[in-house]
């Protein structure tokens, strides 16, 4: 969106089986990890999903299990990461099935109406960069890597864009924009995860078939 141009209305939108449909952070380490490392990386990539599923069978909160993913990424070089993102997108957004329709359509609808896209996810640059290029977004809130003489160190910048930190960041993103009224802004996700996000918006939109979501938006929307 031209700088130059006020937008009318600020749209929220998480990312992985919201607006893609697949799990990007995921997705991602399988196709780097191969890719760039052969069958070590493959297995590596393995133990990695498998302790993140056994962390979540335990109960353990989202924002931990981010920080566990992420450290998988120690040593590994960001531009390195950077250029397997852009391949991993060419190849996974080629299938024409990438994207979720309902959501891609209703994103383009609202451009249209002068609204400014933000992009919300737990998921980190190297695969959201050339999404956001792709569907024109204005702001990407994600998990921010720390990078320390150009390698992934395994640590993050700041709290995980997960829960109530996506909350802070839509909040935070507002405030950029003191004209515009929350209670006109919408909310893209598919997940109970996403229910604060929904809920500093006026118009919680929840994409595929969560019951549990929509029974706790009674003002939300199924899309």
């Amino acid at each position: 969106m031209d700088a130059a141009i006020l937008p009318t209305r600020l749209v929220f939108t998480d990312v992985d089986e919201t607006l893609i449909n697949c799990r990007s952070m995921f997705d991602f380490l399988d196709f780097y990890m191969s890719g760039r490392h052969g069958a070590a990386g493959t297995a590596r990539a393995r133990q990695v999903r498998e302790s993140l599923l056994l962390q979540a069978s335990r109960g353990i909160p989202r924002e931990e299990t981010n920080r566990t993913y992420f450290r998988a990424w120690a040593g590994e070089r960001a531009e390195d990461v950077a250029r397997w993102g852009e391949r991993w997108f060419a190849e996974r957004s080629g299938s024409g099935s990438f994207y979720l329709a309902c959501t891609r359509e209703a994103l383009v609808r609202h451009q249209a109406g002068g609204a400014a896209i933000v992009l919300v996810s737990g998921s980190f640059l190297a695969p959201l960069d050339p999404i956001a290029r792709d569907v024109r977004a204005d702001h990407v809130l994600c998990t921010r890597p720390e990078v320390r003489d150009g390698e992934l160190t395994g640590r993050i910048l700041g709290a995980p864009m997960v829960g109530s930190g996506k909350a802070a960041a839509v909040r935070s993103t507002m405030a950029r924009y003191p004209y515009l009224d929350p209670a006109d802004c919408y909310g893209y996700g598919d997940h109970v995860s996403d229910l604060p996000m929904l809920s500093a918006v006026g118009h919680p939109v929840v994409v595929g078939p969560n019951p549990d979501l929509l029974a706790r938006l009674p003002t939300g929307h199924r899309l």
